[in-house]
């Protein structure tokens, strides 16, 4: 679910996955296994969704309203 809504996130703000993680000093290779699956932790999930501005809740598919 995550790496869902990350995705969507992105395309949403005309970016990609690496150059958002780069921007918040996350490597390509989490990215990498938030592809394959990974959750990333609670310190990560709290950058992104600060950065999209929408909820923790909402990355991690506990709520659909962002």
């Amino acid at each position: 679910m995550f790496w869902e809504r990350f995705v969507s996130l992105c395309a949403e703000n005309n970016t990609k996955p690496n150059p958002v993680a780069k921007q918040l000093g996350i490597s390509s290779g989490a990215v990498t296994r938030w592809k394959s699956g990974a959750v990333p932790n609670s310190v990560t999930v709290h950058k992104i969704a600060d950065f999209f501005g929408c909820s923790v809740d909402y990355l991690l598919g506990k709520t659909d309203i962002c």
